[in-house]
């Protein structure tokens, strides 16, 4: 990479470091391997910046590495093992009171297993994260009407291992109990 392009890639990761670098640690649920997962994408990144067509594109672009480098290593037998899951959900799900947190790990563990990679990585940016529809769309290069299925489509399979979990067959939307995010301030 020559230098002048190493400080504009530098330049441009720069706003977006502390955002990328905390969905890194939620995707993977905890700090060690958030950390290795932003190191292993950062490196993709830097190896990939010279095909970058428009600097406005680096967001969608980054966060499009970071997934990919994500889904690389979950397919891996150690990744399989683990579990997305973040402090943060659990402090939106629940209060001060040590079972709840705990009851709440486990609900969100299970609901969490049932989804794919990708489908994890949507929930996480737009429930966690507060990405908007059409930012996700322009990130993956699809229509919103796209994201916006396949964000029902994992909410619906989350419900559905929650359900099975209980040992019910048909479980309606209306039927479960929904957990309010709370508003970063």
């Amino acid at each position: 990479m020559v230098n002048r392009q190493r400080d504009l890639f530098w330049n441009l990761l720069e706003a977006e470091h502390p955002k990328a670098e905390a969905f890194c640690r939620r995707l993977t649920g905890s700090l060690a391997d958030g950390d290795d997962l932003y190191q292993d994408a950062l490196l993709a990144a830097m190896r990939k910046f010279g095909r970058l067509r428009e600097q406005t594109a680096f967001r969608p672009w980054l966060y499009r590495i970071i997934i990919n480098t994500f889904a690389s290593k979950r397919r891996g037998p150690w990744w399989r093992k683990r579990v997305q899951l973040t402090s943060e959900i659990i402090e939106t799900v629940v209060g001060d009171d040590p079972s709840q947190t705990y009851t709440a790990h486990r609900w969100i563990k299970l609901a969490m297993e049932s989804l794919t990679a990708e489908e994890q990585v949507l929930i996480t940016l737009f429930e966690i994260e507060g990405w908007t529809i059409s930012e996700l769309a322009v990130m993956q290069g699809k229509p919103e009407g796209t994201i916006k299925s396949r964000l029902s489509r994992a909410r619906a399979k989350m419900r559905t291992k929650i359900a099975r979990h209980l040992g019910i067959d048909n479980i309606q939307k209306e039927d479960l109990c929904v957990a309010v995010k709370r508003e970063l301030g």
